[in-house]
């Protein structure tokens, strides 16, 4: 996990191989599967293979799409400041990575299978991912023909940049106590400072700011009227911008329910919502700043400044690796001093000046959305219309303000008008679709479910209006990225699908406490077994005499015990200790992901335009049924 990234390896191998040099430190080449399953792979060989304490330094590809560029993220227990400054002078080509991914990445549950180095064997490593086209994102269609062979490439130009460096390198100096601030431009590559110096960079900006309002009103080139009026359009394009993304994505799918489909929430049609809202953005900018044209650019830019300086000085105390974020607001204060001192500034240095906003913000506005889905529009228009406020020293003395509004609103309805065209699916774009076939032993009957909002034609065969039953079956939730719900369930004819067989191997008490060890078996071909239980009071428990943790015992939500992925059909054997005196229920789902060949059933194969859902379970058969234990 990822292919790409196992691609990536063994072609970077290969030609550090082909050089004929002798690397002074050993390389290991780890490939690890069923990451999505709980980081397995990476856990056996961190914490079972005898060459794990020996390592130094892990450079690990990942992909989470089919293309973009990939993002450096590092992990570490430490600062970041030794790892930052090994990969500066490692000189890869394209560096594309910040601090403030480094930030919010170390704040968010998600993990990868460097996460298990860093977390048990206390190891440093590089994360390198490519995030674009999510929506292939663990889909069938996330295969090599639709591979970006330019984020591919990408890949390999940090693998080869860092195998070469790392190979000679000593690797006992890689742990460090402080951080460093980075971001990565064109032409400078990658610009560091010390975390250190954030308060410091704000401070001198407050201070610097006082200063040119104090000149600009003795100079009386802005009055304190005009500041106050100027955080009224400030404001307004704020509030408006900011419900116009807040509300976007909720809007868009009540427009195009199949949207709620899409689990992950990047859709096909992702990237010209993302131009729409932000041209929007820049469009109600203007047409609100138009109504303010009489007021000086000079006082328009004072309420900007403040409110980025307040921004950044929360930054620099809660998300310090968003430090570097105060840098475009130096350039909008030398505008301020220019506006100030000068009646007809040259538009060309004012344009300079802007750049500095143009070449941070500008990727972000793209990345976020793509990256967390487009339930975070509001991004979009946020950031843009942040960015708008530092380039208000230029556009803020355009004189046909409202012109350029009603352009960029109509050019943000052309690109709604090429998002509707897209809003489908065809062949290239495949609508994804799910269907399971539940059997509750104990009830004995049967349904069709499926997780789909809008099921589709192929679907549509099986299910029919939505009804109790899907409640009830999504009560106990079966373990999906999303944690998402069955949707529609109908009646199915009841098939010869065997439950797994339940066998009390042991069952003593001893003082206070009662121990039993169920053993279950499966009556045919499976690949999964989730377990419920009602009980919350088990003070052990194993899973195939691996012991689960105190502390998931006492927090866990919702019932579930343990899924079991099973290989060979192996059995399941389940050791629990609690209260004598305790009865309770093992609800046992029993699943196979063979409902398409099964023999029992004639469900045809899905349409070109169609399909399987990711993250859930899918083209199965599954079985209820329970133990009570008294």
């Amino acid at each position: 996990d990822a292919g790409s990234g196992v691609a990536t390896i063994l072609e970077g191998i290969r030609a550090f191989l082909s050089k004929g040099q002798q690397p002074v430190n050993d390389i290991i080449i780890v490939i690890s599967d069923a990451e999505e399953l709980g980081l397995n792979g990476a856990d056996l060989f961190v914490n079972h293979h005898p060459w794990a304490k020996d390592v130094g330094l892990v450079l690990n590809f990942e992909a989470r799409g089919s293309g973009g560029p990939s993002y450096m993220l590092l992990e570490t227990n430490g600062g970041n400041k030794a790892l930052i400054e090994a990969f500066v002078a490692a000189d890869p080509n394209f560096p594309v990575g910040n601090s403030l991914a480094y930030s919010i990445y170390k704040m968010l549950p998600n993990d990868t299978d460097l996460t298990v180095f860093r977390e048990d064997g206390d190891i440093n490593g590089f994360n390198f991912a490519f995030i674009d086209d999510h929506f292939d994102y663990h889909t069938v269609r996330d295969s090599y023909p639709r591979l970006d062979r330019n984020s591919l490439a990408h890949q390999g130009s940090y693998l080869t940049a860092l195998l070469a460096h790392f190979a000679d390198r000593n690797l006992e100096g890689l742990n460090s106590d402080t951080d460093l601030a980075y971001f990565t431009v064109p032409l400078f590559k990658t610009v560091t400072y010390p975390f250190s110096w954030g308060w410091y960079l704000v401070s001198g900006a407050w201070l610097v700011f006082a200063l040119l309002l104090f000149r600009g009103f003795r100079r009386e080139e802005i009055g304190y009227g005009e500041v106050a009026l100027g955080f009224i359009p400030m404001l307004l394009v704020l509030v408006i911008n900011g419900l116009l993304g807040y509300y976007g994505w909720d809007l868009l799918k009540l427009l195009y329910p199949h949207y709620g489909d899409i689990l992950h929430g990047f859709t096909y049609n992702g990237h010209a919502y993302i131009m729409a809202f932000a041209l929007l953005s820049i469009g109600v900018c203007f047409l609100v700043y138009h109504r303010f044209r009489s007021t000086k650019p000079t006082a328009l830019l004072v309420a900007p400044i403040f409110i980025w300086l307040v921004i950044c000085s929360l930054l620099t105390y809660y998300l310090p690796g968003a430090g570097f974020m105060i840098i475009p607001v130096f350039a909008a204060l030398v505008a301020l001093l220019v506006l100030i001192n000068q009646k007809n500034p040259n538009p060309y240095l004012l344009w300079f000046l802007g750049l500095p906003a143009v070449v941070l913000f500008i990727p972000y506005i793209q990345m976020f959305p793509v990256g967390l889905g487009l339930k975070m529009i509001i991004t979009v228009t946020l950031l843009t219309t942040l960015t708008f406020f530092l380039l208000l020293p230029l556009v803020g003395r355009y004189p046909s303000k409202r012109t350029l509004g009603g352009v960029f609103v109509l050019i943000c309805l052309l690109f709604l008008i090429i998002a509707h065209t897209r809003s489908g699916f065809d062949e290239n774009r495949a609508k994804p679709s799910s269907l399971l076939y539940v059997m509750d032993a104990q009830e004995n009957d049967a349904y069709w479910a499926t997780y789909e909002r809008e099921p589709s034609a192929w679907t549509s065969a099986y299910v029919g209006k939505e009804s109790q039953r899907a409640a009830d079956l999504s009560k106990r939730v079966i373990s999906s990225k999303y944690r998402t719900p069955f949707r529609y369930v109908q009646e199915a004819p009841l098939k010869s699908i065997l439950p797994p067989q339940i066998e009390i191997q042991e069952d003593t008490i001893q003082d206070e406490n009662r121990s039993i060890r169920v053993r279950i078996h499966p009556n045919r071909p499976v690949n999964r077994l989730d377990v419920f239980t009602d009980a919350t009071f088990f003070s052990e428990a194993h899973i195939n005499s691996i012991p689960l943790k105190e502390a998931f015992l006492q927090a866990r939500k919702g019932g579930k015990l343990v899924t079991h992925y099973i290989s060979d059909n192996d059995s399941t054997e389940l050791y629990l200790r609690f209260p004598k005196d305790s009865t309770f229920n093992l609800l046992l789902y029993e699943s196979s992901n063979d409902l398409l060949y099964h023999d029992a059933f004639s469900i045809p194969p899905r349409p070109d335009d169609v399909i399987p859902m990711p993250f859930v379970l899918n083209d199965a058969i599954m079985t209820i049924s329970s133990y009570r234990v008294e």
